[in-house]
C-alpha cells in the first residue's frame, strides 16, 4: 500500500523509468479500484499520504516539501509536472499526430511516398505503388532548456499554486521556443499558395488544398490571427466550450509567434507531424532534494518530422 512505499531520491535514476513508473511499480494504481483513491496515480497518493495540498484555499507552501526527508524527494517530481503542463498546454497538442522515444540524438523513422492515385484497378492490372522506405535524411535531435535561478530563501514561503503557475509559464515557454522548430518542418517543401493581402477567399482556397486530407488547423501569428478573426465572414463565431476558435470550415485557429506575419499553415493534425524526443524533461533532481535551487536546468531534446507531406499547405501574405 501506498503508506508503506519508501520514498529515495534512487526512485529518479532507474534506467528506463519516470520516478512515477518507479511508484507504480511499487505502489500499483489498479489496487484502488473501487476505494476513495481510484483516479489517483502513485505520486498523487503520495501528496495524499503526507497531506501536502498543492492548491486550494488552505494550500501549503514550498517548505511544506522539506518537512522530512522523505517528502523532499517528492519535490523534483512536483516541479518536472507543473514545468510539463506548461509546456502540454500549447500549440504541440494541436499539431503532432504522435510522440516516438528515440534512444539516440538522430533519427531516421520511415519516409511515405504516396504520390499515385487510386483508380479503380482492372483485372490483371498492375496495382499503384505506395512506398514506405527507411528514412533517407537523419532528424537531428537539438535540445531546447532554460536556467531557473530561485533559492530556497526566496520561495520557501511562496503558495504552491502560485509557484506551481510560474512553473508552469516556465514550461510554456520553453514548449514555444519548440513549436519553431516544428513551424519549420511543417513550411518546409509545402504546398504552398500566395495572395497579395488576406482575405476570407484566401482561407476558403487554403481549405480547399486539401484533398484526401481534412483541415483541422490553422496556425498563424497573433497579428494575422487578430485580422482574421475581425473578417465579416467571422463575426458570428465563437469559442467552443474549451475556449477554442473554430472557423467556419471546422478548423482549429492557433495562434503563435512562432509563425511569421506573413504565413499561414494548414494541417491535418492527424497525419501531418511526428514529434521525437530522447528524454521526458530533464530536472536536476539531487539539487531540488536538497534544496540547492540555485541554477536548477531544465531541458528536453526532441526535433520533427513530417509524415505526409499532403497533410500540409502554406498560404503566403505578400507586401
Amino acid at each position: 500500500m501506498y503508506n508503506n512505499v519508501k520514498l529515495e531520491k534512487g526512485l529518479y535514476n532507474l534506467s528506463g523509468k519516470s520516478f512515477t513508473n518507479a511508484l507504480e511499480e511499487l505502489d500499483p494504481s489498479n489496487a484502488y479500484a473501487g476505494t476513495s483513491l481510484e483516479g489517483l496515480d502513485a505520486f498523487e497518493r503520495q501528496l495524499r499520504r503526507y497531506n501536502i495540498k498543492v492548491s486550494g484555499t488552505d494550500c501549503d507552501t514550498v517548505d511544506r516539501f522539506f518537512s522530512s526527508t522523505e517528502t523532499a524527494v517528492l519535490f523534483p517530481e512536483y516541479v518536472t509536472r507543473c514545468i510539463r503542463k506548461g509546456f502540454d498546454e500549447t500549440v504541440l497538442s494541436s499539431v503532432c499526430a504522435v510522440k516516438t522515444v528515440c534512444e539516440s540524438g538522430q533519427y531516421l523513422g520511415c519516409d511515405l511516398v504516396d504520390t499515385q492515385n487510386y483508380p479503380v484497378a482492372s483485372e490483371g492490372q498492375t496495382l499503384p505503388t505506395t512506398s514506405i522506405t527507411e528514412g533517407s535524411n537523419a532528424v537531428v535531435l537539438q535540445k531546447f532548456g532554460r536556467l531557473i535561478n530561485a533559492s530556497y530563501e526566496a520561495v520557501r514561503r511562496q503558495r504552491l499554486d502560485v509557484f506551481g503557475v510560474m512553473l508552469r509559464s516556465i514550461g510554456m515557454k520553453l514548449a514555444n521556443a519548440v513549436v519553431k522548430k516544428s513551424v519549420d518542418v511543417l513550411i518546409s517543401n509545402a504546398m504552398t499558395i500566395n495572395t497579395s493581402a488576406l482575405t476570407y477567399d484566401d482561407l476558403a482556397n487554403l481549405y480547399g488544398c486539401f484533398e484526401c486530407f481534412d483541415m483541422t488547423t490553422v496556425i498563424t501569428s497573433p497579428a494575422v490571427a487578430s485580422k482574421i478573426v475581425a473578417m465579416q465572414q467571422l463575426i458570428e463565431t465563437r469559442a467552443d466550450a474549451d475556449g477554442k476558435i473554430i472557423l467556419p470550415f471546422g478548423s482549429e485557429l492557433i495562434k503563435s509567434s512562432a509563425v511569421d506575419d506573413d504565413t499561414i499553415i494548414g494541417l491535418d493534425k492527424n497525419f501531418a507531424l511526428e514529434f521525437i524526443t530522447s528524454t521526458d524533461l530533464v530536472m536536476e533532481t539531487d539539487k531540488l532534494i536538497e534544496r540547492q535551487l540555485d541554477q536548477i536546468t531544465v531541458s528536453i531534446t526532441c526535433g520533427f518530422k513530417k509524415i505526409s507531406p499532403y497533410a500540409v499547405n502554406v498560404l503566403t501574405i505578400g507586401n
